[in-house]
């Protein structure tokens, strides 16, 4: 198997699992996304009424001395391979601190404990539904 066959294989095969599953979980998963983001929205509020402030990420690029590739013909015309030093650009993600306001910050966990609860009816109703619908094999 050649390198990029290889790479592409591997960076595939993320998207290949995400396509498995049973016909149950496929319809749980695509009908409770809502109720999963909102969740997961109020467990962020949740943490950053608990820290006092928020997390951000930022890219900033960067560079980096490394080893490059050259290649260069010698007297005789033939290619030579070589490495030397060189500087390369890479992107890293930096996570800090942002300040919030609290009285907004307690608004929106409310309103989003609001949302969650009115999604959670619907949310046990439609898992219901799916295993209705695609009963599995419990043995």
């Amino acid at each position: 198997m050649t390198r990029n066959t290889a790479l592409a294989a591997t960076l595939a095969l993320p998207l290949l699992l995400a396509a498995c599953g049973t016909p149950q979980e496929r319809c749980i998963s695509g009908n409770t996304a809502e109720y999963r983001t909102v969740s997961r929205l109020l467990a962020e509020v949740e943490g950053n009424l608990a820290r006092g402030y928020a997390w951000e990420e930022r890219q900033v690029v960067r560079d980096r001395l490394t080893q490059c590739r050259s290649v260069w013909r010698d007297k005789d015309g033939r290619a030579v391979v070589g490495y030397e030093p060189c500087w390369r650009d890479y992107v890293d993600t930096e996570r800090y601190r942002v300040p919030i306001d609290p009285a907004a910050e307690q608004r929106k966990r409310d309103n989003l404990a609001a949302r969650k609860a009115q999604l959670s009816d619907r949310a046990a109703a439609v898992v219901q539904a799916c295993r209705e619908a695609f009963p599995e094999d419990q043995g």
